[in-house]
Formats: C-alpha cells, structure tokens, sequence
C-alpha cells in the first residue's frame, strides 16, 4: 500500500534515497523492487531488523534488478547520520505529524537532499484527521500517536522556508511541485474505529471494512478493480493522506 506516486517524485534505477522513518518498509521495498540504491532509516531497532531481512529475502528471490542496493541506519531524524547532498530523492512518509521539533526534522530532510533532487513528504489530511480526533481522543492520545493537524499550507509553506531554526535563521529553501491525496478509502475506516473504540476489532463493521481493505491490498489489480477505482474516486474528497512534492534548487 504506497501512499508516494515515485513516477511523480523522477525515481530512477541507481538514485541514492532514504525512507525517513521507514516503519515498516513498505517505500523503501518498492524503491528497491525500482533499481535505487536505498537507505531505510528510523528510530525503531526491531522494525529495522525485520525491514533488513525482507531486503534479504527480495534479493534471494530475484525481486531487484541487478546494481540495486539497501541497508538500514538506525538514528533520529533531528539529527540524520549522512552528509549534506547524500541523496537524490528524500522519502518521509507519516512521520512529521509524531515529532514536536518539526521543522528541525524539515531542515535535516533538505540538507541531504542534493541540490536538483526531489522530496515526498506525506501526512494525515486535514479533515479526515479533524474528524478522527472528535470522535476519539484515544485516536491520538497513544503514546507516540499524532500530535498535531497539518493543513497544506502549514506544511508547503514550512517546507518551502527550509524550516526555521530555533533563533529564526530560515534554512534552504524549497520549491513547492505539487500535492495529490491518497487512501480514499482507509478514511471512513478510520472514522469507524474511532467512533466504536480504536481497540475495539472485533467490531463486526471493523472486521468487515478491514477484511475489504486487505484483499484490496492483497490481491493482483485485476482482481481489485472496484476497489481500485472506488479509492480513485474519493481521494480527492477523502484521501486520509495528503502528499506533498518539492525540488531542491540547483
């Protein structure tokens, strides 16, 4: 389930990226599968460990043309452990919406991007969020959950600044490309979830709902086509994510 469009952010075979905050892996896998030479990074040892191993396992399995290359670094993204410029395209998906300091970790993504190259950066749209957050404050109250709403603007305009350090200096700016929203569907999934209890999946709506999005997933398009053009259709309403595209300047 990809949320970045990687045709739109100019990925191609031998680009050196990184997926900040990886989590799972699910961009970095798929940049891999596409020839790039990827870093996948966050704070999580045991989520890097099994990431590592499925990097492994698509190599052993021939997924990945020949000359791709992936590794992992475990660190924070206030302070990432590459040089300036160190990469071609910058991937942060569903992670600034967790970090108090985050225009530090907007200042950090820029400064390894090289100059010409892109960045994805993706949160929780504005009002699917809204409304998860009336429904249950659970929804967001977990440790670790979301702290805070993101509009387009907020977040394009604290890009396109390069971030503000603490004593107000504006870092590298940014050029602003374009946005698109993603996932129509996992959006009044969630509303259900928060209006019955995050916890509560044995609901028999939630089961429902999660079993239609996992053979969603799951399944090969042809088998999806409903599905598929359903999600087309409400992403623009209710797309639960927002992505938004930049360039460095040259």
């Amino acid at each position: 389930m990809l949320t970045v469009d990687f045709d739109r952010l100019g990925l191609k075979p031998g680009d050196r990226v990184i997926d900040m905050g990886c989590g799972a892996g699910r961009h970095a896998f798929e940049m891999y599968r596409r020839g790039a030479d990827v870093v996948a990074f966050d704070q999580d040892a045991d989520e890097l460990a099994n990431v590592l191993e499925l990097f492994g396992a698509m190599k052993e399995a021939g997924e990945v043309p020949a000359g791709a290359a992936a590794d992992i670094k475990e660190g924070t993204a206030l302070a990432l452990p590459f040089a300036d410029g160190e990469f071609d395209r910058v991937v942060c998906s569903e992670v600034l919406e967790h970090i108090w300091e985050d225009v530090t970790a907007i200042k950090e993504l820029i400064r390894v991007l090289r100059p010409g190259g892109t960045m994805a950066i993706t949160v929780p749209r504005w009002l699917p969020e809204v409304i998860n957050w009336r429904l249950s404050p659970e929804y967001h109250n977990a440790e670790g959950g979301h702290i805070r709403i993101y509009t387009d603007h907020e977040l394009v305009d604290k890009v396109t600044k390069g971030g503000r350090a603490n004593d107000g200096t504006p870092g590298t700016a940014m050029i602003f490309e374009g946005k698109a929203h993603a996932h129509g569907l996992h959006a009044p999934y969630w509303w259900v979830k928060s209006a019955v209890g995050v916890e509560n999946n044995d609901h028999p709506v939630v089961k429902a709902f999660h079993q239609v999005l996992v053979w969603d997933i799951m399944k090969t398009p042809g088998y999806s086509t409903v599905t598929r053009l359903a999600e087309k259709a409400l992403n623009p309403f209710i797309g639960k994510s927002m992505v938004l595209y930049f360039r460095k300047p040259e």
